[in-house]
């Protein structure tokens, strides 16, 4: 597709995709919590509660370039 191997184009959904979507989870968490009228602690537990998951993720990728692991 376009000069891409099918490895460069998953690559690049993975890391740039999958990061769009997280940051479109964030937002959707924050307007949960700003309806919810949930406070400063509400919200905080809202973000670590629904959040936590993209930790790995991210902890994933910063791990990789740290070894240079490819």
């Amino acid at each position: 597709m376009f000069g891409f191997s099918e490895e460069q184009v998953s690559a690049f959904g993975l890391s740039f995709g999958v990061g769009a979507f997280m940051l479109y989870m964030l937002f959707i968490i924050g307007q949960l919590a700003w309806e919810a009228k949930a406070g400063k602690f509400g919200t905080f537990v809202l973000f670590l509660g629904l959040a936590f998951g993209m930790v790995g993720f991210v902890a994933k990728y910063l791990i990789q370039w740290l070894l240079d692991i490819k």
